[in-house]
């Protein structure tokens, strides 16, 4: 009798165990998966709240120009929507920004609240001064996480199916995750030139090396960087008339970051082929390898007149920013 209680009550806990694992799953499975177009963002507001000050303000930010780009283009695409609408699907928006009236003041981050991966940043006020004063201290921060999120998320997109280039293993030292639509135009011992035909244009990627002190880090950082790139694009993209060149009547954006654990050096800016009315952006990344003793230098530009380029530019930096040393 003893026996038959025991095996009962150990089936009855397998059981359990078993059904609550189930729902564990499948209430991770509800969220499994964010929604939503690269560079896309949910503002969750009253629709008094859009539009008075307070969204001014975040249209002021959120909605700035890209840097870099020849025409205005937003940091994103934003979608407005008010507290009740904010269910069902649109819960599972990837990056959303969820703004409060409240008698408490509160700033916060929300982590796959809703789904997954997802990043919500809720700021609630009892005032709108309150809740315009956290965008302006925190709208870097903000932006930058958001970015982050797409960037990870494009990433993902891209490993779907990846074009195999073992020679920038071989010759360069490194790998990239580069998908499936690119093709090698041009390949040297230290030199690659990768393209993407797109409606209208070209995506391209450029990766060489240089000497490590081939820029300085002074004031003449920017100067160095547009010397650096005219002149391999001189050399190494052909053109008809003129030359492929740094755009002169507009200084580039300068940034510092890092790269798989490297400095590096962050240009944003125009480029163009003089006398025959070509332009376009570039963001190059002059990464420090100083375990090889050399600049390893990714840049991508686009060639696409007359149509918005900032989800171009988008992926070229995803692709670039997956860059693994050997």
């Amino acid at each position: 009798m003893k026996k038959l209680v025991v095996v009962m009550l150990t089936v009855l806990c397998t059981v359990s165990c078993t059904k609550e694992k189930k729902q564990k799953n499948k209430s991770y499975d509800a969220m499994a998966h964010s929604v939503g177009q690269i560079n896309e963002l949910s503002i969750v507001i009253d629709n008094d709240l859009w539009k008075g000050k307070v969204g001014d303000t975040i249209r002021k930010y959120f909605g700035a120009e890209v840097p870099g780009l020849p025409q205005e283009e937003p940091l994103f695409s934003m979608r407005q929507m008010p507290e009740n609408a904010f269910s069902g699907m649109t819960r599972k928006s990837r990056t959303f920004l969820w703004i409060k009236k409240s008698k408490k003041n509160a700033y916060g981050m929300l982590t796959n609240k809703f789904a997954t991966p997802q990043l919500g940043v809720v700021i609630s006020g009892s005032d709108d001064e309150y809740i315009i004063e956290q965008l302006r201290k925190k709208h870097e921060t903000i932006i930058s996480e958001f970015k982050a999120t797409e960037i990870t998320e494009k990433q993902r997109r891209i490993k779907k199916s990846l074009e195999r280039i073992p020679q920038l293993s071989e010759k360069l030292g490194i790998t990239l995750d580069i998908p499936t639509a690119y093709r090698i135009a041009k390949e040297e011992e230290k030199f690659f030139w990768i393209r993407k035909n797109i409606p209208q244009g070209g995506m391209n990627l450029m990766i060489y090396e240089l000497p490590l002190d081939a820029i300085t880090k002074d004031s003449n950082t920017v100067a160095s960087i547009i010397k650096m790139r005219d002149s391999i694009g001189k050399i190494k993209i052909p053109t008809e008339v003129g030359h492929f060149m740094t755009e002169e009547a507009y200084a580039p954006y300068l940034y510092e970051t890092t790269l798989d654990k490297n400095f590096a050096f962050e240009t944003k800016g125009t480029w163009e082929v003089k006398d025959r009315f070509m332009a376009g952006p570039f963001v190059n990344y002059a990464i420090e390898d100083k375990a090889n003793n050399r600049l390893l230098v990714l840049e991508g530009f686009v060639f696409a007149p007359s149509v918005n380029k900032r989800d171009n530019m988008f992926e070229l930096e995803a692709i670039m920013k997956s860059v693994k040393f050997n």
